[in-house]
């Protein structure tokens, strides 16, 4: 790899709940930085109406560049029992009308592979369903579609942090989730990017050469939990990949917080 990519990751978008004035500012942001990829780590609506997934497609249809999304626990009819047997019969229907597959889903440009997969669930056998789970089996389909990009940047793509980790303020508490850390660190991924938790965070997997890195972006809706509506700015090159967390004030997205890491050696 010899350029730099920047990557915008964007999660909980919420729409039916949405920041109205910060959805616009970032639509602003985002024409100004040209990035080669926008990111969506799911969530994208509020309670899986379909009114909100139009929306949503709506805005992201005015946004630049290349889109690559997977889909959270609330992309699932959520509003009543009404649409509770739509819910466990065809829960990912209307987002995949909208985004196209809700589970590995791939994206790839010279140098840069991107796979998607859903660890949102539309029944668990907990109380709480909004928990995230991944099998064994999306766990080997992401290792296979690793091994095939080796040489590029590899980016997986979900909405649940895989695994709590120092310094993050919450757990999704993913059935799987540090396993599949662990086995995506073994193939080789360099950032795995998720939503679901509303806070800002960056930090390396505690396994192997400690090089595969969990990123988290903030809401862009009205759903905050301690901080402002916020993106992250991904800058991938050959030696180092910088995230930058961008949080909204009365009129625009100044810096929050930022993280740089040494990216893992070439083969």
């Amino acid at each position: 790899m010899t350029r730099t990519f920047r990557i915008i990751q964007v999660s909980d978008l919420h729409f039916g709940g949405e920041n109205p004035a910060a959805v616009e500012a970032a639509l602003a942001w985002f024409h100004q930085e040209k990035p080669d990829l926008l990111v969506v780590a799911g969530d994208l609506t509020r309670d899986g109406a379909k009114t909100e997934f139009a929306a949503a497609r709506a805005w992201l249809d005015r946004a630049p560049g290349p889109l690559f999304a997977t889909p959270g626990n609330h992309d699932t009819p959520y509003a009543g029992p009404g649409e509770l047997v739509e819910r466990l019969i065809t829960p990912w229907r209307r987002y995949e009308a909208r985004f196209g597959i809700a589970d590995g889903a791939v994206w790839q440009t010279p140098g840069l592979s991107v796979f998607g997969v859903n660890t949102a669930r539309r029944a668990q056998l907990r109380w709480n369903w909004s928990k995230g789970a991944i099998s064994v089996r999306q766990i080997r389909h992401l290792e296979g579609r690793l091994a095939t990009a080796a040489g590029d940047v590899r980016i997986v793509v979900c909405h649940h942090p895989l695994m709590e980790l120092t310094g993050e303020p919450m757990s999704s508490e993913v059935h799987g989730g540090r396993r599949a850390a662990r086995h995506l660190t073994a193939a080789g991924a360099d950032l795995v990017l998720s939503g679901h938790i509303h806070t800002p965070f960056a930090a390396p997997y505690p396994f192997g050469d400690g090089r595969t890195l969990a990123v988290v972006s903030g809401t862009l809706s009205l759903r905050e939990r301690g901080v402002p509506p916020s993106f992250n700015l991904i800058e991938i090159d050959p030696s180092e990949i910088r995230v930058t967390a961008l949080a909204f004030g009365k009129a625009d997205f100044t810096v929050w917080r930022s993280w740089a890491f040494d990216r893992r050696p070439a083969a």
